[in-house]
C-alpha cells in the first residue's frame, strides 16, 4: 500500500483547509471538496532532493505576508516543510503576452499531479513564484481550477479587466478560459488547484 510522507500529508491537510475556508463561488465549492478527497488516496511520491531557480531565493520575501489567519499561517508553515522537494520549473513556451523578463522571473513547481512531488494524473495541486513585474502569458487548459492567492498580484479571466485577489483571495476558473496573472512591487506567490478528472 503506497503511503504519504508525514510532511507532504500534512501540507495536504492545510492546503484543505485553506482552499476550504476562502474559496466563495460555487463552482470552487463543489471542486475543492471533490479534490482534496480524491487526495485521500495517496499516489507514488518521489524519492530524493527537489531543484530550485533564481527567482526561488525570493520564496522568503514572498511567504513574510503580513497575516494573523491561522490557516494562511499553517498553509505557508506546511508548504515550507516540502518546498525543498520540490522540482521548480519554467513555462518554456514564448507567448507575445508575456514581459520580456517573463523567463527569468518566474517559476512553477507542481507539488501534486503530473510530474510533482506526489505522481498522479487525476488532478494537479501547485504553485506559482513570479519576481516584481513580471506578467505570467495568457494560457488556457481543458480542467477547471481555483487559485489561492498568498500575496499581492493581479489576474485576468478571458478579456476582462485586471482584477487583485489580494492575500488569501480566492477564484475560479472555467474549464478553456484564457487567463493571465502578473506581479506588482512585490513577488507573487500563489497555489492553483485543478481537477483533471470530473467524477461521475
Amino acid at each position: 500500500m503506497v503511503e504519504r510522507s508525514e510532511d507532504l500529508q500534512r501540507f495536504v491537510d492545510a492546503a484543505f483547509v485553506a482552499f476550504d475556508k476562502f474559496a466563495r463561488e460555487p463552482e470552487a465549492r463543489r471542486s475543492i471538496p471533490q479534490i482534496f478527497a480524491a487526495l485521500q488516496r495517496p499516489g507514488q511520491e518521489r524519492e530524493g532532493p527537489g531543484s530550485r531557480l533564481p527567482v526561488c531565493e525570493l520564496s522568503p520575501a514572498a511567504l513574510s505576508i503580513q497575516t494573523s489567519d491561522p490557516a494562511l499561517r499553517q498553509l505557508i508553515d506546511r508548504f515550507e516543510g516540502v518546498e525543498r522537494k520540490l522540482e521548480w520549473r519554467r513555462k518554456t513556451t514564448r507567448v507575445d503576452t508575456a514581459s520580456e523578463n517573463f523567463a527569468d522571473g518566474h517559476a512553477n513547481a507542481m507539488i501534486i499531479g503530473p510530474g510533482g512531488l506526489e505522481e498522479r494524473d487525476d488532478l494537479w495541486l501547485g504553485v506559482t513564484l513570479m519576481a516584481p513585474h513580471v506578467c505570467y502569458p495568457d494560457h488556457d487548459h481543458a480542467p477547471e481550477e481555483v487559485y489561492l492567492v498568498l500575496s499581492e498580484g493581479e489576474f485576468r479571466q478571458g478579456n476582462g479587466d485586471w482584477f487583485s485577489p489580494g492575500i488569501g483571495g480566492s477564484f475560479y476558473n472555467v474549464p478553456q478560459i484564457k487567463h493571465a496573472m502578473r506581479s506588482v512591487d512585490t513577488p507573487l506567490f500563489a497555489f492553483w488547484a485543478l481537477l483533471a478528472e470530473r467524477p461521475h
